[in-house]
């Protein structure tokens, strides 16, 4: 049959249009604002994940992957000499990359490069087919593109979640998406794909704030390229898996999908070209970035009024924040509820007049002059203050016992979609994650392939240069954890 005769003739279903769209977009397609953010997002990606390399988490993660034997082998993120199964080399860097929750956040909201760039860089180094780095960055835009779309089937995906992770829905759909682009398969093939991964779909909320939630990163990652792999040699799955309340839909009240455009040529509107991502200052929930610049305009204001800053003469912080259960935690005791805590940042923020990657070390979470300012917060929720990342608000008042008050709001944060990092505030962000990792040869290669992607003749490239840590680096960790 001829199968682009069929497509015209024969209205798809909404899971076959998908499959159709995967297998049929080409490179030729992507623009060149697409090819521009998509490269910000995979160097943003990369720089978290070697930063996510010294985490706990991870370390849990590769001691068991290691466990596991593979003729085929792919490159652990900022580890020279280790090298795991593809589809254990994509769980554990995907859990790096999500490790410190540092990476990027869309909308509708999710995690989206997390779950596909290490699938992908775990296959890449495997297939005897050496694919370009323009075939890595067109698979890498199909996964984005397909969790996009997937999101845009349900209102309730708008808002920040309540019920389930979203990276571990659309996130392992994506994931296969892209790994089913890179190893060419057939659209029936990319649909069980789908169909596959949709049944390893699916990570509680309850786990957030806690070692597990990397897990639903590093999971999407590993069982969508399991489920690409399995469509490969023949495996299927319900062929309308998208198209049924009882497919994807058990995950959303609201379901409501659509077909997949399918263009094997010509102009395709990529969901990026019209929806940018936001990427972070500080490693924490993407809310806490509105709540750490109100309070530290807030304290610039105070201190101006008053021309000293004394947090002993702080008698109230009231925080008017978006209603969200699990990011609403009052007395964190380890880093991940403390990345997970509208009060912890913004307590840091006012006794440190910032917030960095150290602020969550456990020394600092246990600090009595934070646990005695964390004693002072009252929390609101005012009714106009949406949860959805591309409405919401928030606002810090400080009340000292002389009187005085000073009130500083945030509506759009510096990393958000509608206010940009600058690509070299972007730049300077990966260099200061890699370079805790890599050598100064590893840090500049990646930001050089990276930018130049789409002219590189194979994408394992990557890999190499992932590889290149600073034996100083490496070995003062290796001694720290064992």
């Amino acid at each position: 049959m001829n199968w682009r005769r069929f497509i015209f003739q024969t209205p798809l279903g909404i899971t076959e249009s998908f499959g159709a769209a995967i297998h049929a977009l080409s490179a030729s397609q992507l623009t060149d604002g697409v090819i521009n953010r998509s490269k910000r997002m995979m160097l943003d990606t990369l720089g978290v994940g070697l930063l996510g390399t010294r985490t706990a988490v991870f370390n849990k993660a590769l001691k068991y992957s290691q466990l596991l034997t593979s003729e085929h082998r792919s490159s652990i993120w900022g580890r020279s000499e280790i090298s795991l199964p593809p589809y254990y080399a994509a769980f554990v860097n995907g859990i790096a990359v999500h490790s410190m929750d540092f990476d990027d956040t869309w909308h509708p909201a999710t995690h989206p490069s997390g779950a596909v760039l290490p699938a992908l860089l775990a296959l890449v180094e495997t297939l005897p087919s050496r694919p370009s780095g323009l075939d890595l960055l067109l698979a890498f835009n199909v996964g984005i593109e397909v969790q996009g779309r997937l999101m845009r089937f349900s209102r309730e995906a708008y808002n920040i979640p309540e019920r389930f992770h979203p990276p571990s829905v659309v996130g392992v759909m994506g994931s296969a998406a892209a790994s089913a682009k890179l190893l060419g398969l057939s659209p029936s093939q990319c649909s069980h794909a789908l169909a596959i991964a949709a049944s390893s779909a699916g990570a509680p909320l309850a786990n957030a704030a806690t070692q597990t939630k990397p897990l639903h990163i590093g999971n999407a990652a590993r069982r969508g390229l399991e489920a690409a792999l399995l469509a490969q040699m023949g495996l299927e799955g319900n062929p309308a898996i998208l198209d049924m309340d009882s497919g994807l839909g058990v995950y959303y009240n609201d379901y409501s999908p659509s077909a997949m455009p399918v263009c094997a040529s010509g102009d395709f509107r990529w969901i990026l070209e019209d929806q940018d991502v936001a990427f972070k200052r500080i490693p924490a929930h993407l809310a806490m970035h509105w709540l750490v610049d109100a309070a530290l305009e807030a304290r610039a204001e105070l201190q101006e009024t008053a021309w000293t800053f004394d947090l002993s003469q702080i008698q109230r912080v009231t925080l008017r924040v978006p209603p969200s259960k699990y990011i609403n935690c009052p007395l964190p005791t380890t880093e991940h509820q403390a990345r997970h805590s509208f009060q912890f940042n913004a307590c840091s923020a006012l006794l440190d007049n910032k917030v960095t990657v150290a602020s969550f070390d456990q020394a600092r979470i246990n600090r009595p002059a934070l646990k005695e300012l964390l004693s002072k917060v009252e929390m609101e929720t005012p009714a106009d203050n949406q949860p959805s990342f591309d409405k919401m608000y928030c606002e810090v008042q400080i009340e000292t016992a002389q009187g005085q008050s000073c009130t500083a709001r945030c509506n759009t944060f510096y990393g958000h979609w509608r206010k940009p990092l600058s690509q070299e505030d972007l730049v300077e962000k990966f260099s200061a994650n890699a370079s805790s990792v890599l050598c100064t040869e590893g840090v500049e290669g990646v930001i050089d392939v990276v930018e130049n992607i789409e002219k590189v003749t194979e994408g394992s490239v990557l890999g190499s240069y992932l590889r290149m840590t600073s034996n100083t680096h490496e070995q003062m960790y290796l001694t720290r954890i064992l």
